[in-house]
């Protein structure tokens, strides 16, 4: 697919399929860039927010990234400087009118490339989400971001995955070949009809993970008739990010990627697989990853999250702790959905304490202290909490509120 070509569809059907009216309603957010976990995957929980972010959001769409850092950043009275860059005019028109909804400042709209972004600056963060998998020669936009990191930075990356995505792939080469010489309004209405006579059999009617093409028109011509579309295994995108001189930093859930996770006891992981490859068979065990969502940064040597570090403040993902703290009181587990999946947490009855006092404001110093606990016994409460809600992206460390009201 050429530039113009991509440019042509995004024109017609910009994605995601987005209402600025519904900005009064709802905030969309998820990962990445969520300030507190890029905070906890890239700068070790220990980020000075009172410095600006300045940001990229690289093939930004209809400002789904976008509107969440901004409004996040804001809502948490930090600086930022954000600057949008998307090929598609109709794209940034829907994005300037999200942002105009909410009041956003701070934020530079451009129309143009990510293949071009070190021309832009350069920059502590960018966000780029569901973009290199569409370029022609993807380590190309991999390479192009690199130039645009500032030292120190980080980004937060998400490309499609093919195991999660049966039956797409399919499709895309059948539609190709069928209408590759249509508008995209045309191309859509003869897919569609095809679509609808497509055999009870086919791979694609048996993924119950596969929701896009319900959900508007738009959702429907990016999954189904896209013409440049090359998914990711895990171990092929940590290739690309080493080539373009980058290091995993983190995902979001590393405790998809494990395989002690999934894996019955007395079976044992071949001790020769690197960590590539041990998420590689995480992802054919699993089968279930449509898209996949990693940090990154330059050079070698990421920083860790500070797991169990006395100055570390833990926040809870979009659960308020007295909320979390009385079900674990009360069941002594929880029930979230990752990577496609139902999956329960089970946690000890007698850390409901300690969750109720996270309030994304206090360390674990002070949870310590009010809890009456010696460092052991601290840590020996407080692990089980860390190791599963880290694992599954629950809780991260993060200085985001430290200082604010």
């Amino acid at each position: 697919m050429s530039q113009d070509e991509m440019q042509a569809q995004y024109e017609a059907y910009p994605y995601p399929e987005r209402d600025p009216a519904d900005e009064n309603k709802r905030l969309i957010t998820g990962s990445p860039s969520l300030p507190t976990e890029m905070d906890h995957h890239l700068w070790g929980g220990a980020r000075d927010w009172s410095r600006p972010l300045r940001a990229l959001v690289a093939g930004g769409g209809t400002g789904d990234g976008l509107i969440q850092l901004a409004q996040l950043l804001t809502d948490a009275g930090r600086p930022y400087e954000i600057t949008y860059l998307d090929l598609s005019f109709a794209a940034r028109r829907i994005a300037e009118a999200r942002a105009a909804a909410r009041g956003l400042a701070g934020i530079t709209f451009v129309t143009g490339s990510l293949l071009d972004a070190a021309g832009h600056g350069r920059f502590d963060y960018i966000d780029c989400c569901g973009v290199l998998h569409h370029l022609p020669e993807p380590q190309a936009g991999f390479d192009a971001l690199a130039k645009a990191l500032a030292p120190g930075g980080g980004m937060g990356l998400m490309v499609y995955a093919p195991l999660g995505r049966s039956g797409v792939y399919p499709l895309q080469a059948a539609f190709g070949t069928l209408f590759r010489d249509l508008e995209p309004q045309e191309r859509l209405r003869q897919a569609k009809a095809v679509f609808a006579r497509l055999p009870a059999g086919h791979p694609f009617r048996f993924n119950p993970h596969l929701v896009d093409h319900r959900q508007g028109d738009a959702g429907f011509y990016d999954l189904l008739l896209h013409s440049s579309d090359q998914p990711f295994t895990i171990d092929r995108l940590i290739d690309a990010l080493n080539r373009a001189g980058l290091a995993l930093a983190g995902v979001p859930e590393p405790a998809l990627y494990d395989p002690t996770e999934i894996l019955p006891d007395g079976v044992q992981v071949p001790k020769d697989l690197g960590p590539a490859q041990r998420m590689a068979l995480v992802e054919n065990l699993r089968g279930t990853f449509k898209v996949h969502v990693v940090y990154a940064v330059s050079g070698d040597t990421p920083k860790k999250p500070p797991l169990g570090q006395s100055q570390a403040i833990p926040h809870l993902r979009g659960i308020l702790g007295p909320h979390l703290a009385q079900a674990v009181a009360k069941k002594g587990a929880i029930r979230i959905s990752a990577g496609g999946e139902k999956i329960t947490l089970e946690l000890p009855k007698s850390a409901a304490p300690l969750i109720a006092m996270i309030d994304g404001r206090t360390p674990l110093a002070s949870i310590r202290q009010c809890a009456g606990l010696d460092p052991i016994a601290f840590g020996a409460r407080w692990g089980p909490v860390e190791r599963v809600l880290c694992g599954y992206g629950q809780l991260h460390y993060s200085g985001l509120f430290a200082g604010r009201p």
